[in-house]
């Protein structure tokens, strides 16, 4: 019966991938590029601009699940203490779809150079356009 009820399952259609306008799309990919900008100046603060502001925000990682702008960027602090440990951040675009007129989900590869080491990984980001500006909801870096 269970596997019945969930072959019947209709996804919504404002929560299939959509094409997204292609200011938005351009929108969050403004936010992402200035996201680098301050990452790779230091500016820890002004990569957490493109973070909603809210103790809503999730942040899903390796060591579990935070919740709230302001634990999330102590939590970068306490992981990049300095410039030399933040390296130099690249973001690789691989998608970007539509949720409805509000929201986007972008998946991308993440790219860190450091001295010593370059560590990478992938996320997925939850978007939702408030106020006329595109913030992330909800990230899920590994």
């Amino acid at each position: 019966m269970i596997a019945l009820l969930w072959a019947s399952c209709v996804i919504p259609q404002t929560l299939s991938a959509q094409a997204i306008k292609s200011r938005d799309r351009d929108a969050i990919l403004e936010v992402m590029r200035l996201q680098e900008v301050a990452w790779n100046a230091g500016n820890l603060e002004g990569f957490m601009q493109g973070y909603w502001r809210s103790d809503s925000l999730r942040f899903i990682g390796s060591r579990g699940i935070t919740y709230g702008w302001q634990s999330t960027l102590d939590n970068y602090h306490r992981s990049y203490p300095d410039q030399a440990t933040m390296g130099k951040l690249t973001f690789k675009i691989l998608r970007v779809d539509g949720l409805g007129k509000r929201g986007a989900h972008v998946t991308g590869q993440w790219h860190l150079q450091r001295a010593s080491d370059a560590p990478e990984g992938y996320f997925t980001l939850l978007w939702r356009k408030m106020g006329g500006e595109w913030v992330i909801v909800a990230d899920h870096s590994s």
